[in-house]
């Protein structure tokens, strides 16, 4: 009877769990806010159960950044023979990643999801949280492009940058790192290569382990803020929903439309009416992983994009080329400061846009694979990290969507390898596969 019964998908018992945490905290703030038990419940209970959850998850972040580099640039094979094509897809990939932060960043500025909480309810917010919150905003300021960031960046002692969890540094190192595994003789460099592949394992194996307690996780982390705070920040979570939606939609059939119609010479319609399979395969599984025969297949038949250009951007894309994740990691780091009332200096913006482009690099290409380097993402520059609870709930619905523009965009950038490099598009006599 166990196995005939349909259990439910993880995603949708973290939802289940960001409902049940959100309503349970909103209606004992209503009718005992602030009495001793409710705060007792909270403080020993709730809040340490959330928080060793949550150090879980960034308990695996300095691995897995390491290991996704690393093995990233070591993929690329022999830097010194990558050539024009690799020269040209690496600078699609970083340009279009950057840009889909920027649009975040303009709309969250713009539309401020997180501002506007009553003063005593951001006060209280500020107080519960008041130590890692004026750390942050300590950061924050000291935060300026100036030659001692760049200097800084390059780390004297990489085991010391990384037990101060100085990322910029650590992320330096590990781009290094798969650089000289790639200008080293393969065979010399296999032995190192799988033990970094054995690391990345281990890592994806604990965050699936971890993930598997998200739903009481999310519960008690957002049980926790609302019981203490009220339904206040349930409505900036709505507006943050939309303003990252919105920031998808504009880089997808904007951004994308351009790109695809001066890059590749294709007509924006036809180019989505051929690809909508990889969309809605993408939307369906929210993993570039296992979206990626999918998009190898149609772009190649449907397209008319060549095999051997395919077999290089497509997995290339799937690992390094990001501008959904960028943009939802953008749009969250800033809104989660404002819930804090914390400004980010342009500069500190700029770290976010960094941070955010890197770190979309080292993104494991399955469900949720961001959330841990999101909350790498907020660290850098200061944000209370206990923030992530505010949206790991509806995280299912954004990851969904992000994933179908990280697919879409390697498509675009196959389509625009294509062109660039004197290829004619030559989609396959049948649509139907067979």
């Amino acid at each position: 009877m166990a196995k005939g019964k349909k259990r439910l998908s993880l995603a949708t018992r973290i939802f289940l769990g960001l409902l049940i945490g959100a309503g349970l905290g909103v209606s004992l703030n209503l009718g005992w806010g602030g009495v001793g038990w409710l705060e007792g419940l909270i403080s020993r209970v709730t809040e340490p159960v959330g928080q060793m959850w949550l150090r879980s998850l960034i308990m695996i972040v300095l691995p897995l950044v390491f290991a996704s580099l690393a093995l990233g640039v070591a993929g690329l094979g022999d830097l010194r023979k990558l050539g024009r094509i690799g020269a040209k897809t690496l600078a699609y990939f970083l340009l279009s990643t950057a840009l889909s932060v920027v649009i975040g960043l303009l709309l969250v500025n713009t539309i401020r999801p997180g501002h506007g909480l009553p003063t005593e309810t951001r006060e209280r917010l500020l107080e519960t949280y008041k130590t890692q919150a004026a750390a942050g905003q300590q950061m924050a300021a000291a935060v300026k492009f100036d030659i001692s960031l760049l200097v800084n960046i390059v780390p004297r002692n990489p085991l010391k940058s990384m037990a101060d969890f100085d990322m910029l540094a650590v992320i330096f190192f590990s781009l290094m790192f798969g650089v000289g595994l790639a200008l080293i003789p393969a065979s010399r460099a296999a032995s190192m290569i799988a033990v970094l592949e054995a690391l990345g394992d281990v890592v994806t194996a604990i965050i699936d382990l971890v993930m598997k307690l998200a739903p009481y996780g999310v519960f008690c982390l957002i049980f926790s803020v609302t019981a203490r705070f009220g339904y206040d920040l349930l409505v900036k979570l709505g507006l943050y929903v939309v303003t990252v939606l919105i920031g998808l939609a504009i880089h997808m059939f904007v951004s994308y439309s351009v790109l695809v119609k001066l890059l590749a010479g294709l007509h924006p319609v036809e180019f989505f009416r051929r690809i909508r399979t990889i969309i809605i395969t993408a939307f369906s599984t929210s993993s570039s992983n296992a979206t990626l025969p999918t998009t190898l297949r149609v772009t190649e038949t449907e397209l008319g994009v060549p095999k051997e250009i395919c077999g290089f951007v497509l997995p290339l894309g799937a690992t390094m080329n990001m501008n959904g994740t960028a943009l939802f990691e953008g749009v969250t780091v800033l809104f989660i400061a404002q819930v804090f009332g914390m400004e980010l200096s342009l500069a500190a913006q700029g770290i976010v846009v960094l941070m955010s482009v890197i770190t979309a690099v080292g993104t494991a290409g399955v469900p949720s694979g961001s959330i841990p380097l999101l909350i790498l993402v907020l660290q850098a520059v200061g944000v209370p990290g206990e923030g992530i609870a505010i949206v790991l709930g509806v995280d299912r619905l954004l990851d969904m969507c992000r994933t179908t523009l990280n697919v879409t965009g390697d498509v675009t950038a196959a389509a625009y390898i294509t062109r660039s490099e004197g290829y004619r598009f030559a989609p396959a006599p049948s649509a139907n596969p067979r």
